[in-house]
């Protein structure tokens, strides 16, 4: 009671303006994550409504223009790595901004449930249980976290996206813990000029401008190199030419994975097996009984494919040739198509 007596105090003081020191205002203690939550929008009262209408918090997108449909995202796409959401709910929800998604039948527009403290602590220590369905550990200080909350940085971001298929830059070979603190080498704009990834992924109202494939129709929320550098971002006009047709990574990122293996092949059809448990030359399983076969790869060369940042997806229910191999995420483009570039 004593929190939300000062909170309300805080509140007639300074209106909806508060001083970044939420330690002078945020007392305690906390018996659930819940709490701290429900702390949270005694204040930012908008946030709650803004949360639950985001694709972090839904898994799934808006309406495109890709492949003519509504709601594609994470929650009902096959993947290649694990799978499906409703294969292993509170593994998969372990990284969800939200407390308690273990099946299908989670409250969705519960704003108790949204999990301010991933993408605000800056104490560090957050982290939440592998499969306990978004909820912390237990032996987290939830007070220390909240009083610590701040603006969303690489270590919020990269708490999720860094560590993509159950470890760090096992789904994307581009992303791992390294960018935490980077070399300029490593990354030139967080590690050179010590960017934030909200300084390319702009937010607002929480909702945050990214992704790629089912996005194509979306340009306000795409990120992309010519939001700040335009489309003559070279000197040399001939370069300028090329970058019709020539995407940036394809000259600027030659190579991936190079500060951490990355996982290159997951063959879950394996699983089951009585082996022997082997690791490769970079100290990787190469099996694992419940999850199948996995090779791994360092300093890669991408390949190359014409590309018009849209997609056709496998869906729930699509009807397959058994015959032949299934394609989960097709890429679309080609060198006839005028909005497609070569990309890694």
């Amino acid at each position: 009671m004593k929190t939300i007596y000062l909170l309300i105090l805080m509140l007639i003081l300074h209106g909806n303006s508060f001083p970044q020191n939420h330690a002078e205002m945020i007392e305690g203690p906390f018996e659930t994550p819940q709490e701290v939550t429900e702390t949270c929008l005694m204040c930012h009262e908008e946030v709650g409504e803004q949360i639950i209408n985001t694709p972090h918090w839904t898994w799934l997108g808006d309406n495109r223009d890709s492949t003519n449909l509504a709601g594609i995202g994470k929650l009902n796409l096959i993947n290649n790595f694990c799978i499906a959401v409703p294969s292993n709910w509170p593994r998969c929800t372990s990284c969800h901004i939200g407390y308690g998604w273990k099946d299908e039948n989670f409250d969705f527009s519960a704003q108790e449930n949204i999990d301010c403290l991933v993408c605000h602590d800056q104490t560090g220590t957050y982290s939440k249980v592998p499969t306990g369905a978004g909820y912390p550990d237990s032996t987290i200080n939830l007070l220390m976290v909240a009083q610590s909350v701040g603006l969303s940085t690489r270590r919020n971001c990269g708490y999720c996206h860094f560590n993509g298929g159950g470890g760090n830059g096992v789904k994307h070979g581009d992303m791992d813990t390294s960018l935490y603190n980077p070399t300029e080498e490593i990354d030139f704009h967080m590690g050179g000029l010590d960017f934030q990834c909200t300084d390319c992924h702009i937010t607002t109202e929480h909702r945050i401008a990214g992704g790629s494939h089912s996005l194509k129709d979306e340009s306000a929320e795409l990120v992309s190199c010519e939001n700040c550098h335009g489309d003559d971002p070279h000197e040399k006009e001939l370069l300028n030419k090329h970058f019709n047709s020539v995407s940036c990574q394809t000259c600027h990122i030659p190579s991936y994975a190079r500060n951490a293996p990355t996982m290159v092949w997951w063959d879950w059809s394996k699983a089951g097996e009585d082996r022997e448990i082997l690791e490769d030359e970079y100290g990787k399983e190469t099996y694992n009984k419940k999850k199948g076969e996995f090779k791994w790869g360092m300093n890669l060369v991408p390949e190359y494919y014409w590309y018009n940042s849209s997609a056709d997806y496998y869906k729930y229910g699509d009807i397959i040739d058994p015959s032949q191999p299934v394609s989960l995420n097709e890429l679309n483009g080609n060198i006839r198509d005028t909005d497609a570039k070569i990309y890694p």
